[in-house]
């Protein structure tokens, strides 16, 4: 219904801001990393999702569309509601969660406060290959060469969603044990790459 609004920020809570537009405040419910980039009394554009449910009508906004998109991702699976989407999205950066999804770290998801084992282990089930299709955007300058081994396709896969060049990513992986874990590969790989 809404896709964004844009307004003043006259108010700042935690998990929710206030934007006032058109002489009307909006509640907007948010994440730790919208509410931390917003300041009151400052014009902001946040991207919105207004969610309608059995008497309820609260809407939801974020700083990017980015993080408005993970966030129906995260709604779309059975048993993820949008305050435990929002709790997701509030311990990390959209990057870095696609990153962990992309490599099954369920540790990062799980740290998600209402988030238990079980829900964080569907998030990384359901929206990992989905992820890897859709937000990574792999051309033929993004394919991994055959020689390259699982744990270093994600890691390329991951490195390219936090924004380095294909080429960039490859020549940081170059020199990484292909048999190590995903997660050790990606460590190793921004050290070189900073």
């Amino acid at each position: 219904m809404f896709n964004y609004i844009t307004g003043t920020l006259t108010e700042s809570g935690d998990g929710y801001v206030v934007v006032e537009c058109g002489g009307i405040g909006y509640t907007i419910y948010t994440t730790n990393t919208t509410t931390a980039l917003l300041r009151i009394g400052e014009e902001v554009k946040v991207y919105t999702y207004l969610y309608l449910r059995e008497g309820i009508m609260d809407l939801y906004g974020f700083s990017t569309a980015k993080e408005r998109d993970m966030f129906l991702s995260l709604i779309s699976i059975s048993g993820v509601g949008p305050k435990a989407a929002i709790s997701v999205l509030s311990i990390a950066p959209v990057e870095t969660l696609i990153v962990a999804i992309v490599t099954g770290d369920v540790n990062l998801i799980k740290t998600a406060q209402g988030v238990g084992p079980k829900a964080a282990q569907r998030i990384v089930m359901e929206l990992k290959d989905k992820l890897k299709s859709e937000d990574i955007h792999i051309n033929s300058e993004n394919m991994p060469s055959a020689a390259e081994s699982g744990s270093k396709d994600e890691a390329l896969s991951a490195l390219v969603v936090l924004g380095y060049s294909a080429a960039q990513a490859r020549a940081a992986l170059s020199g990484i044990d292909g048999t190590l874990d995903t997660e050790s590969i990606i460590k190793l790989a921004l050290r070189s790459l900073s």
